[in-house]
């Protein structure tokens, strides 16, 4: 095996180079082979990255204790000697299988350095495939990545729509071209009763995705980029500086909807979607244990801001309401909750931003009127 010639497997008619052009890389969808180790990968990553580590979290912890030691060619003969006989084996047979399957992908490791270049080699004098790296690894892309962003928010033309809880800025934003969902890039809906059913994302992923949206939107020609009033944090998930500074500063456009239709998106979205996303993660009994158990949390960890009374009036009527979901499958109860919940919390706090950002909105309307001035300013060049 080790005397057949190099194989770039992408048919192409000679070995593709390792690559540098980021963006490429990363907006067409390539399939990417992560060599860091999985402590590394866990802390952030590419989106559809596959992680197949050179070393496991034990063994570059070994590697870089004998690096400090004893120096960097100590480290690389300790590397060599852990990653050795059947270990290597299996690993290079999952470098093999990933290559074949993936010939237009790339492989790296933190700094396109040892790790990766280690790999490059093993893969094509022992199983003759000629596989690309991207110079520079991990850090190069992820430092792209905050340039990319940190210059959207400060080149790009930026609207913000607001609106009352329940009034569908959500759906509004995912029908525009230029529009740029934060929630869904965070995986929570913003507010007290946002969680869903799986964690979010770690910071950096949350980072990383949101860079590669922005940038395959300004790409496509989007001069002007819509995105959702929001607060400084989605759930646990900071939205970046220099974005949010943008997005406090930018025009407000404000979406109109009558109260019952807020309510019945709401029961939708919290209520309806919400229990299929734990029925779906957990089965039907655990899965509708949590989802209750969601709901109530969420109402408990706004009862001081609620009132004593005003939170034991609102919790048994979730209670009802859940107990009649459960039983019945009914979930009409939950209307009156969420009628109660709007009109005493989310909308006087609504009412009082919105007062106190007036002299930044520059249109409000209904639904049809506010998608139509959105798509005439965010309409791709």
């Amino acid at each position: 095996m080790g005397e057949a010639a190099p194989r770039d497997l992408s048919g192409a008619a000679q070995p593709r180079a390792d690559t540098a052009d980021f963006g490429t890389v990363l907006l067409s969808g390539v399939p990417l082979l992560d060599l860091r180790a999985p402590g590394e990968f866990a802390r952030g990553a590419f989106p559809g990255a596959v992680n197949l580590p050179l070393m496991d979290d034990d063994e570059r912890h070994l590697v870089g204790c004998r690096y400090k030691e004893q120096g960097q060619q100590a480290a690389i003969v300790l590397g060599h000697e852990l990653v050795s006989g059947a270990r290597k084996d299996a690993r290079m047979a999952a470098w093999a299988d990933f290559a074949r399957r993936h010939p237009d992908g790339y492989l790296y490791c933190f700094r396109g350095g040892l790790r990766s270049q280690i790999v490059q080699r093993w893969l094509r004098d022992e199983a003759g495939i000629a596989y690309p790296r991207v110079v520079g690894g991990y850090k190069a892309m992820r430092t792209f990545l905050l340039d990319s962003l940190d210059a959207a928010a400060s080149e790009a033309d930026w609207l913000v729509l607001g609106g009352m809880t329940g009034s569908g800025k959500t759906e509004l934003l995912i029908a525009l071209d230029s529009g740029v969902d934060l929630e869904g890039h965070a995986m929570h809906r913003g507010s007290s009763f946002g969680r869903r059913a799986r964690p979010q994302p770690s910071q950096i992923d949350f980072e990383n995705a949101l860079a590669i949206d922005l940038l395959r939107r300004r790409r496509a020609g989007a001069h002007t980029l819509m995105i959702e009033d929001e607060g400084r944090f989605i759930g646990s998930r900071d939205v970046p500086p220099r974005l949010y500074a943008r997005m406090q500063a930018s025009p407000l456009v404000w979406l109109d909807e009558p109260f019952d239709a807020r309510v019945e998106r709401v029961l939708g979205d919290y209520v309806v979607d919400l229990s299929a996303e734990f029925i779906d993660a957990h089965g039907p009994e655990l899965g509708f244990d949590a989802f209750a158990a969601r709901l109530r949390q969420a109402l408990a960890d706004i009862a001081r801001r609620l009132g004593g009374a005003r939170h034991a009036e609102l919790a048994a009527m979730l209670d009802h309401a859940l107990r009649r979901q459960r039983e019945h499958g009914d979930v009409a109860a939950h209307r009156g909750w969420i009628a109660g919940l709007l009109r005493h919390y989310y909308d006087p706090m609504y009412d009082y931003q919105r007062q106190s950002r007036e002299a930044r909105v520059v249109f409000r309307g209904d639904r049809v009127a506010v998608m139509d001035f959105l798509r005439a300013r965010t309409r791709l060049s």
